[in-house]
């Protein structure tokens, strides 16, 4: 467990390294504006899907922490909560929040003009049912488990919910199997099974859940001394999440990172919402 203090450190609202170059590169007026925060995971997971998908957009960087919040933002996100996108090409504009909704619909927009998909076939619906499932065990299980750890502030409770994270990441890795098992025999199909199969490519599950893996990687082990699991097959698929050039174009540096999440680590009163409805127990808004 960390024996560091609570430095007071604040959250980044602009981010940095290769994100920083991606943003800037997507500064100027599309079809889509992504209004996200550089430090959160749920708009990291919208970000990789534009990227990977290959649709238009444009960043907006936004302080969703501010107070009042940005009335911009509040147009397009009644929670206040990032990430949100504002879709141009209607009049006026309409908008879309919540980033497993935001998801569906980048997927549908790219089946839609003929480019790439983050899902099986949609003449193999087993497949996808089998990618979601992943995918909820990721929303359901895995992201609350590694708010816990990072919030929790006893060292038994740390004990705990270190252990939960690692039940949950076992978890998934079991889906993952499961599913290359059933399906990974047919060549074409297995490419669409994500980056767990060899040869596989970024898949729905990956963009779900890669954010909080690397910032497992490097969030988790600099204030909970958190052990990633060991395995040569989990050692490479995070590595190839890890380097996918989707993935690695929207990552900060480790120490935008490092900053931000230190009010998590320390669960200061009035963090953010997802804190606030993990200290009550409540589900993620």
């Amino acid at each position: 467990m960390s024996n560091k203090f609570d430095s007071g450190k604040l959250y980044h609202i602009k981010c940095t390294g290769d994100a920083l170059v991606t943003a800037e590169a997507h500064s100027v007026d599309a079809p889509i504006t992504l209004f996200g925060a550089c430090f959160c995971p749920f708009v990291h997971r919208v970000w990789v899907a534009l990227e990977y998908l290959g649709i238009p957009y444009k960043v907006n960087e936004i302080n969703p922490y501010q107070n009042p919040k940005p009335q911009e933002l509040l147009e397009i996100s009644p929670k206040g909560l990032v990430p949100a996108l504002k879709l141009h090409e209607y009049n006026p504009p309409r908008a879309l929040n919540e980033s497993t909704i935001i998801l569906e619909y980048l997927e549908e927009v790219a089946k839609n003009t003929g480019k790439r998909s983050l899902l099986p076939p949609t003449n193999n619906p087993y497949a996808r049912s089998l990618i979601r499932l992943q995918a909820d065990h990721v929303s359901r299980i895995l992201i609350p488990a590694w708010y816990r750890y990072l919030q929790a502030q006893d060292i038994e409770k740390q004990i705990a919910g270190g252990r939960d994270l690692h039940d949950a990441i076992a978890g998934l890795v079991k889906l993952f199997e499961r599913a290359e098992e059933e399906l990974g025999g047919d060549p074409e199909l297995r490419k669409s099974l994500g980056l767990w199969v060899e040869g596989g490519d970024l898949g729905w599950a990956d963009v779900m859940v890669a954010p909080w893996i690397y910032r497992a990687s490097n969030v988790l082990k600099h204030y909970r001394a958190f052990e990633m699991p060991q395995g040569d097959k989990f050692n490479a698929w995070t590595q190839r999440v890890f380097n996918h050039p989707s993935f690695k174009r929207t990552c900060s540096t480790d120490q935008l990172y490092l900053d931000s999440y230190e009010r998590y680590a320390y669960n200061r009163p009035n963090t953010s919402q997802v804190a606030d409805a993990i200290n009550a127990g409540r589900a993620l808004p």
